[in-house]
C-alpha cells in the first residue's frame, strides 16, 4: 500500500505514526496564521472560479469575497460586535452559510454553529452556554429562535429566507412557494429582526477593519455530545482548523487539481466533517461545492447529482446506503469521481463493497471527532478495496491505544484511542472539569472510542466505550453485530444495544429496518448465528419502520436504549 513508517514498534511503545507514500510526516501550520488570511488567499487565487452552488445559483470566489466582507463590515460597524464575540448560525446548506460564516470569521468573531432542527430548549441552552449575542437564522426555524430568545444574551437577530441568494425573480418565487404553498415557515414574531439581505446592503456602506488574529484566537465553539448528555462547546482555534485543513490537504493533494474539482456536499456545513473537509479543504484547491439543502430527499438529491460531472463526495454510511438503495442512483455519471470519503460513523463493509461495485470508486473511511477539528486518521487514498480500518494517522498526528489506567496496550489489543496533534481542541467552553476528564497531562485527547492497531499501523474502531455490551464478562461491540446484520439481503438498516439479562448481565438486542417484508426474527437470528460467536448473537430482535438518527444521519443507540 506504499506505507512509510516513521517510528518503529517496541514493546514499551506499541504505537507509531505511519503515512501513505509521498505524504509529509509533518505539516507547516505557519502557512496561514488565521482563517481570514487563508480565505483571502483563496479568494485572490481562484477569483473567477465558481465556489458554491445551490438551487441553480453559483457564487464565484470573488463574489464570496465581496459578500462575506459586506457581512463582516455590518457585524463590526452596524452591530458594534467586538473581536471574540459569539455569533450563532442556524441554517441548512444554503449559499447564505459560507457568506455568513466567512463574514463572522473575517470580523474576528467566533462562530457558534446551531442545528436548525434544535428544539427551543436545546437552542436556548446552546445560546446561553456560548454567550452568543447575535444569531442568523433561516425563516423556517425563526419560531424556534423566538421561543428560545427570552432567557439568552442575544441582542441581534438576523433572518434570511431560503431563496434570498438566488436573484430576481427566482428569489421571490422560491420564498413564496416555501412560505405559502409548502407552508414551511411557521408564523413567528421577531419585531427587531434585520433581514440578511438588508445587512449585506448596510455592509456596503462601511469599511471592514481587519482584526489581528493568531493561531491562539478562537474561531469556533462547535457543540458536541448533546445526544449523550449535556452538550459541550469544543473550543477550536484558528490554529486548530488551519492545521486540520492543511493536514487533510497534504493527505489528498495528489488527487486534487487546483480549480478543476467539483465536490457534492450533502452533509450540512455546520457539521465539523463537512465544515473542514468540504467548506475549507475543497476551497483550498478552488473547487466548486455543490450544496445539497435536503439530502433526506434522496430522489431530489440524485437529480441534482446528475447535473454534475463531480469528482468528489463526502458523507455518512447511512447516506451512502440510502443512495445505493434508490433505483435512480445507477443512472448518475461517475466517470470523473475519484474521491468518496466516509466519516462521522462506522462504514459498513456491505455498503462500501456495493459503493465500489456501482461507482467503480472505493469508499475511503476517515476518522475524527469534533474535538479534533475533525480528522485524525484517514485511509490511504491509493486504497482500492474496503479494508475495515479507519486508516493511518495524518501528518503531525500521534495516535495511541491505552487501557483504563492510561497505560499503552500491546499491539492488536483493544483499548481507548487517544490523539495528540495541532488539530486537538483547547478544551470545552467554560467546562474545566469536563475538559480534565478527556485531556491527559501530556496533551492527548481521550476519544471514548475503543480501537485496535495492527502491525502496519492501521487503526480499527471496535466501538464507543459507552455502547459496549458486557455479556457474561465478554465484551461485545454493537458495530460488529450491525455489520453482520446488514449483510443479510433482506435488511436495510440495523442497530444493536445492550438490554438487561438475569443470566448474563446483558445481552444484545437488534433493531432492524426491513428491505423485504418476508424477513422473520428467526431468520435474522439464524443468520447471525452463522457469522458470530454464540454470546454475540442477538437474543432479541425488534422490527422498526425506521431508526432514530441525528440530523446528519448517525443512528442514535441512546434513543433505542
Amino acid at each position: 500500500m506504499g506505507i512509510e513508517l516513521h517510528h518503529s514498534i517496541s514493546a514499551d511503545k506499541p504505537w507509531f505514526k505511519s503515512y501513505q507514500k509521498g505524504v509529509p510526516a509533518e505539516v507547516d501550520t505557519s502557512l496561514f496564521y488565521s482563517l481570514p488570511e487563508f480565505l483571502e488567499h483563496v479568494f485572490h487565487t481562484f477569483a473567477t472560479r465558481p465556489a458554491f452552488h445551490n438551487m441553480g445559483k453559483t457564487l464565484t470566489y470573488t463574489e464570496l469575497d465581496e459578500l462575506s466582507e459586506q457581512f463582516a463590515s455590518y457585524l463590526q460597524n452596524d452591530l458594534k460586535l467586538q473581536k471574540g464575540d459569539r455569533v450563532a448560525l442556524m441554517m441548512p446548506n444554503l449559499l447564505q452559510y459560507p457568506v455568513a460564516l466567512f463574514g463572522v470569521l473575517r470580523a474576528g468573531l467566533i462562530a457558534v454553529n446551531c442545528n436548525p432542527l434544535y428544539t427551543p430548549r436545546e437552542l436556548e441552552y446552546q445560546l446561553k452556554d456560548s454567550g452568543a449575542t447575535a444569531i442568523l437564522v433561516v425563516a423556517n426555524f425563526a419560531k424556534t429562535v423566538e421561543e428560545a430568545l427570552p432567557k439568552t444574551d442575544v441582542k441581534h437577530v438576523l433572518v434570511t429566507e431560503l431563496g434570498d441568494m438566488l436573484g430576481f425573480p427566482k428569489k421571490q418565487l422560491v420564498n413564496a412557494v416555501v412560505k405559502h404553498v409548502k407552508k414551511m415557515v411557521p408564523s413567528y414574531q421577531l419585531p427587531n429582526a434585520v433581514s440578511f439581505l438588508g445587512a449585506l446592503e448596510a455592509g456596503m456602506h462601511s469599511t471592514l477593519k481587519r482584526p489581528a488574529l493568531t493561531h491562539e484566537d478562537i474561531a469556533f465553539l462547535q457543540y458536541t455530545g448533546g445526544t449523550t448528555g449535556i452538550a459541550k462547546g469544543a473550543v477550536l482555534t484558528h490554529g486548530n482548523i488551519v492545521a486540520n485543513m492543511l493536514q487533510a490537504k497534504a493527505w489528498v493533494k495528489f488527487l486534487l487539481h487546483d480549480g478543476e474539482e467539483i465536490v457534492i456536499t450533502p452533509l450540512p456545513l455546520y457539521h465539523i466533517f463537512s465544515l473542514t473537509a468540504n467548506c475549507l479543504l475543497f476551497s483550498a484547491v478552488g473547487a466548486l461545492n455543490v450544496l445539497i439543502t435536503n439530502p433526506r430527499d434522496i430522489g431530489g438529491f440524485i437529480k441534482e447529482m446528475k447535473k454534475w460531472k463531480f469528482s468528489a463526495i463526502t458523507g455518512l454510511n447511512t447516506l451512502f446506503n440510502a443512495l445505493l438503495h434508490h433505483k435512480n442512483f445507477k443512472t448518475v455519471d461517475f466517470s470523473r469521481l475519484k474521491i468518496t470519503l466516509g466519516g462521522g460513523m462506522a462504514i459498513q463493509r456491505p455498503v462500501a463493497e456495493r459503493w465500489k461495485e456501482v461507482t467503480k470508486v472505493p469508499l475511503i473511511e476517515a476518522y475524527g471527532l469534533t474535538e479534533t477539528s475533525p480528522a485524525a486518521c484517514i485511509n490511504p487514498m491509493t486504497l482500492t478495496e474496503y479494508n475495515g480500518f479507519i486508516g493511518l494517522p495524518i501528518p503531525s498526528t500521534e495516535v495511541k491505544i491505552v487501557d483504563d489506567n492510561g497505560s499503552e496496550v500491546a499491539l492488536g489489543e483493544p483499548g481507548e484511542i487517544c490523539i495528540r496533534g495541532p488539530q486537538v481542541m483547547q478544551g470545552y467552553w467554560n467546562k474545566p472539569e469536563e475538559t480534565e476528564k478527556v485531556m491527559t497531562p501530556d496533551g492527548y485527547f481521550r476519544t471514548g472510542d475503543i480501537g485496535t492497531m495492527n502491525e502496519e499501523g492501521y487503526f480499527k474502531i471496535v466501538d464507543r466505550k459507552k455502547d459496549m455490551i458486557l455479556v457474561s464478562g465478554f465484551n461485545v461491540y454493537p458495530n460488529e453485530i450491525e455489520e453482520v446484520a446488514v449483510m443479510h439481503p433482506k435488511v436495510l438498516e440495523a442497530a444493536a444495544i445492550a438490554v438487561p439479562d438475569e443470566k448474563s448481565g446483558e445481552v444484545p438486542k437488534l433493531f432492524i429496518v426491513k428491505k423485504e417484508e418476508s424477513l422473520t426474527e428467526q431468520e435474522i437470528i439464524d443468520f447471525c448465528r452463522k457469522n458470530l460467536t454464540a454470546y454475540k448473537v442477538p437474543k432479541h430482535v425488534e422490527f422498526r419502520n425506521d431508526l432514530p438518527k441525528t440530523n446528519v444521519g448517525k443512528i442514535l443507540r441512546k434513543a433505542l436504549r
